[in-house]
């Protein structure tokens, strides 16, 4: 794919370094390489090679060892990461074992991470949404957290930068509060759904379903067959790794199109301990590596940086990053690094059985959901608890039913026939950013010797109450729309869980109150700049990762015209 450096080198020098390669880091790595920067990529991870490096993406269920379920020894050895949604048998070599990259919790959190070269980009569950004004303005109309620094107006044009390349399926909905973007052909609705749909939308003229936004390539346009990608098959094995490249990932789109360019260094294995402050230029000079390997230290240079390493893990790299200037964190003179970080919970979920069109079913299996916008505070305070949730909900077919009696042609007749409607509901709710949701360095070293987090992070009474408002009224519209069985639960489960942690490095328009400007620099360090999760100064209920793709390539374009400039 790209230039190796692995050599012994103790001091290289690159026009720009880019530390991870996940969803955000594989767009940094491809604009500025096409901008024409010699560009290092850091990893700290293996290295995956699109397609060759997906060893189970073909697989049936029967050439898995265990037909793609944990074993007991497996689950005991693995209880955090054994609760995500994505992680089998046939996926597990893409996560972070519980013993591979301890942490500290202070409070339960179950902290989902993919370190490889694609990153979390192979697992994610590609669902994107804009933001919009309601999100943007939310925290100074609302009263909390800072004021972000952009607008909606500010991303709108990189928003469709990005979508244009990346791929994204969903329809022109005309919803304000969710902006309508650059979309090849929807996925559709089942049957079942649509009635839904029209049950709720015929009483609630605040509420619409429309069907998931998501990043797969339901009839690729030419930018994506220059990327060597094809068609979604509808498979619903993503998370094994895509060898058609249908769905949008580091590894099959940015990374390999940074490659062409010849710009493009590539350097897994390379574990990032810190970016080196100049007291002089009063500038970021370049980063300190550990080679997880050899455990040697590297010492890479560049005129700029990228800090993409996924929200808590910049956080971390920030926090350790300590010099005379800066004694608490990079960039920390406000004191915030590490605070005020939030995330999207579920904790709201349920399930229903539908009674009726048995004779109707649907095709493959559909990479998206349901989705029903936010439709809580929009434009002022309504409820009793601050923000609100977006709500996703599927309806399905299992197989048929057996009996005892079913035998031999009778089982296989009654297996091959589908099952009863099954339905389940969730929420995505925004949490609030605050003060005493934070990460810091622990005393505790890890492998390369780095200080291991400590989190300490939980729920809010607020999003207590919104999960109890989202149960209520979940039930509400399943009861309205016919279904039998509703069954609504508090899953209770960690934060992080959700995998959408955010925050610790926010951008603000106050230094005083924050660590990054509008372009997502640095205040007091212009050179670097931090453009994934942990650049958020408040998080809405949309999937995030559109988000960070667009505020990266917004945040590239302006430094290679700020290099151009000598303004860095």
């Amino acid at each position: 794919m790209a230039n190796f450096n692995i050599d012994l080198d103790k001091s290289i020098t690159y026009d720009a370094i880019v530390i991870g390669s996940g969803i955000s880091g594989g767009w940094a790595a491809k604009e500025l390489c096409e901008k024409g920067l010699k560009t290092l990529v850091l990893e700290r991870g293996r290295d995956v090679k699109h397609v060759s490096d997906y060893p189970t993406a073909m697989a049936n269920p029967w050439d898995l060892p265990h037909r793609g379920r944990e074993t007991f020894l497996e689950k005991d050895k693995n209880p955090i990461v054994n609760k995500c949604y994505a992680y089998d048998e046939a996926t597990q070599h893409f996560f972070v074992k519980d013993d591979e990259h301890p942490y500290v919790q202070e409070k339960p959190f179950d902290w989902i991470r993919g370190y490889q070269v694609g990153g979390k980009s192979l697992i994610w569950a590609r669902q994107t949404q804009r933001m919009s004004d309601a999100e943007f303005e939310g925290p100074a109309r609302d009263g909390f957290a800072i004021d972000w620094p952009i607008r909606y107006k500010d991303l709108a044009p990189w928003y469709s930068h990005v979508e244009r390349f990346a791929g994204i399926s969903g329809n022109k909905d005309g919803i304000p509060t969710l902006p309508d973007g650059e979309f090849l052909k929807p996925w559709e609705l089942n049957c079942v759904e649509k009635h839904i749909k029209e049950r709720i939308e015929q009483k609630y003229k605040d509420r619409q379903v429309i069907i998931g936004r998501c990043a797969h390539l339901t009839e690729p346009n030419q930018i994506h067959l220059d990327q060597g990608r094809g068609k979604c098959q509808a498979r619903h094995l993503c998370y094994r790794g895509c060898p058609y490249g249908g769905y949008f990932s580091s590894n099959s789109s940015t990374l390999p199109w940074a490659a062409k360019t010849g710009n493009l260094t590539l350097r897994p294995d390379s574990v990032v301990d810190s970016i080196i402050y100049d007291e002089k230029t009063q500038k970021a000079s370049g980063v300190k590596v550990i080679d997880s390997q050899t455990k040697e230290e590297h010492i890479f240079k560049a005129k700029i940086i990228f800090l993409n390493a996924a929200c808590l893990n910049s956080n971390l790299v920030l926090l350790n990053s300590v010099s005379n200037r800066f004694p608490n964190g990079l960039g920390n003179d406000s004191g915030v690094l590490g605070k005020y970080i939030a995330f999207h919970q579920y904790r709201g979920q349920g399930s229903a059985t539908y009674e009726g069109f048995e004779n109707q079913y649907y095709f493959g299996r559909r990479p998206t959901t349901a989705f029903m916008p936010n439709f809580r505070n929009l434009h002022k305070q309504e409820m009793d608890f601050q923000r609100g949730y977006m709500v996703a909900f599927s309806a399905s077919r299992g197989q048929g039913m057996l009996t005892e009696e079913d035998f031999g042609a009778k089982f296989k007749e009654n297996k091959t026939k589908p099952g009863p409607w099954g339905i389940y509901i969730q929420m995505q709710g925004e949490s609030i950013p605050r003060e005493s949701n934070y990460v810091k360095l622990s005393d505790k070293k890890d492998a390369c010797g780095i200080p291991q987090l400590a989190i300490d992070i939980d729920y809010h009474e607020n999003d207590l109450k919104m999960t109890k408002d989202f149960m209520t009224t979940a039930e509400e519209m399943l009861n309205l729309a016919g279904c039998k069985n509703v069954n609504m639960f508090d899953s209770k489960q960690n934060p992080g869980l959700d995998i959408h942690e955010m925050g610790g490095a926010r951008m603000g328009k106050d230094p005083k109150q924050s660590i990054l400007n509008e372009w997502n620099q640095v205040h007091a360090c212009k050179n670097v700049f931090v453009t994934d999760g942990a650049a958020m100064t408040s998080i809405g209920n949309q999937n995030p990762s559109l988000t960070f793709m667009a505020l990266t390539a917004r945040a590239a374009n302006y430094a290679m015209d700020a290099l151009k400039r000598q303004d860095l």
